[in-house]
């Protein structure tokens, strides 16, 4: 089998470490290869200690940390010296922090014009709220997309981290990688201003898009909120399952596992019939356990997949068969790295 190297093999970052996204962002920057050196605080974070444990700190995988004081000048001076053999940083203070430690834009270019200076933010560089605390909820809830999570008469919830910190991760290590390509050409960097909510209002695209024809955030029932072929249903022994049955086919498909010949697969959209066929679903998946609905549906193109807590999806065969958790030590679980690269050709 061909071997292929890691596509960042031979980047070098450096990354002034943060809570949350910026971490993030860093660790999947070393995941794909590249050399980052985090810059750690002489003290922990309350928030980091807290959250994550006296344990090792996964975000730092891949990483080799160097304790730095910044409030001293000879390690600030330490930090310009790796900053001007880097290729690119990693920053996620609020806006203005870097600049009054003399570690800027500016005062990293003065050593380095050809670095990529990643600021990660939840508000961004700019705007009345720049200067504001935040947390992942509250960037979620700005861009409008923390109202589609809510169900009638109930507070929306969104997996705590995942869609605002994570997202913004993403986004900032895709403007990193982007932009070390522009200035491997060019011989100049330039600063990537990774907002979270930005990053966040561009994934939204899609949603945008469907609401724009009035399938969500309308009055009229949504697909993705009334309807009996998208959703989430409780079964008898308190599990839950997901149906998301959009495509005719898959639904047709979906109504003839379930035994319901009588229903009409050609009225899939007609809302009129929503609320009763959505009833009787709902009577019919609460009459089994789990377990049941998973034996008849999973695998299948009624596109199904069970509700998992975090320590049932790190055992499902799917996830064993790729890899994609493994177990370590006082009941951590790493996950793999992703995307994963394969060989164009074989030949």
């Amino acid at each position: 089998m061909t071997t292929i190297n890691a596509p960042l093999s031979g980047i070098r970052i450096v990354e002034f470490e943060g809570i949350g996204p910026g971490p993030l962002a860093g660790r999947m920057l070393a995941d794909m290869g590249a050399q980052v050196t985090v810059v750690t605080r002489p003290q922990k974070g309350a928030v980091s200690e807290r959250l994550g444990g006296a344990g090792g700190n996964p975000l730092r995988r891949g990483k080799t940390p160097l304790s730095l004081d910044l409030k001293q000048p000879d390690d600030v001076a330490r930090a310009l010296d790796l900053i001007e053999k880097a290729d690119a940083l990693i920053e996620g203070n609020r806006p203005g922090v870097m600049e009054r430690l003399g570690l800027g834009p500016a005062d990293c270019a003065a050593r380095n014009p050809r670095l990529v200076y990643g600021r990660m933010t939840g508000w961004g560089q700019s705007g009345p709220l720049a200067q504001a605390a935040g947390h992942d909820l509250n960037y979620v809830a700005l861009t409008g997309l923390l109202s589609l999570a809510a169900r009638p008469g109930q507070a929306p919830v969104v997996p705590p981290t995942v869609v605002g910190d994570a997202s913004g991760a993403l986004g900032l290590a895709f403007g990193i990688a982007c932009a070390l390509v522009d200035a491997r050409g060019s011989g100049r960097g330039r600063v990537v201003d990774g907002a979270i909510v930005d990053v966040l209002a561009m994934l939204g695209s899609l949603v945008q898009w469907i609401r724009s024809a009035g399938q969500i955030d309308s009055p009229r029932p949504s697909p993705f909120h009334d309807s009996p072929f998208y959703d989430t249903y409780a079964c008898a022994d308190g599990g839950y399952i997901t149906l998301g049955a959009l495509e005719p086919q898959f639904y047709g498909l979906l109504l003839r596992k379930l035994g319901l010949q009588d229903v009409d697969p050609g009225a899939q959209y007609d809302t009129r019939h929503w609320p009763a066929l959505k009833a009787r679903i709902a009577a019919l998946i609460a009459s089994q356990p789990r377990k049941y609905w998973c034996d008849l549906l999973e695998g299948s193109d009624v596109c199904f997949a069970p509700v998992l807590s975090l320590a049932e999806a790190a055992r499902h065969p799917h996830n064993v068969a790729r890899g994609i958790y493994r177990e370590a030590e006082a009941g951590n679980c790493n996950v793999a790295v992703a995307p994963r690269f394969l060989p164009l050709s074989e030949t």
